[in-house]
């Protein structure tokens, strides 16, 4: 199907390259230098079966913000690209995933509005030196960029990696979800004859 694409992105703050397949296997290879980062990108890979590679250098003696910011905004490139026109997919999904105490569900329209709404437990707030605040900047980055409304709602959870684990599974369940080709729906699925 060829619905793949690889974008760069160079600034004075990171160099970010990454490969995207939306109609991959769940094959993964990540570094971006943010170990907790590298593990919930490589949940989102593989439960969304799409194959993810991601070479990401930042300034991370200042700290992660720009690194994870960036790689948010070059993925949504990436699934932007590879989706073009946004022709004969599903375009909603919905994924709720448990893990553990915690359970997440995010909500997908692929419709070129890009928003983006966040509702985590504000009692957590970071998973070692990873700020749970920083999961949001990627999200925002993600969503503007591809050019689609978003919807993550964690609803419990006390501990945050699983928290954080369950919403990045999720968003890889409803993206995919969302991105699957049905062959009933000539052009794209909108009743105004374009998204």
């Amino acid at each position: 199907m060829g619905r793949k694409a690889s974008v760069v992105r160079k600034t004075n703050e990171t160099e970010i390259s990454i490969c995207f397949d939306l109609d991959g296997s769940g094959k993964v290879d990540v570094l971006t230098g943010i170990p907790f980062f590298d593990h919930m990108l490589t949940a989102f890979t593989v439960h969304g079966f799409f194959d993810l590679e991601i070479n990401a250098k930042g300034d991370l003696e200042v700290d992660f913000h720009h690194t994870i910011e960036d790689v948010g905004l070059v993925l949504g490139q990436a699934l932007s690209k590879a989706l073009a026109k946004k022709q004969r997919i599903v375009r909603f999904g919905d994924a709720s995933i448990p893990m553990d105490e915690a359970l997440s569900k995010v909500t997908i329209d692929l419709s070129n509005r890009p928003y983006l709404v966040y509702n985590f437990p504000d009692t957590l707030r970071s998973k070692g030196e990873f700020d749970a605040y920083l999961a949001k900047e990627f999200f925002q980055a993600v969503c503007v960029q591809g050019a689609f409304n978003l919807h993550i709602n964690s609803y419990y959870g006390v501990n945050e990696h699983h928290v954080l684990e369950s919403i990045f599974k999720a968003f890889g369940r409803s993206l995919h979800m969302a991105t699957r080709i049905d062959e009933k729906i000539l052009g794209a699925l909108s009743s105004k004859g374009t998204l």
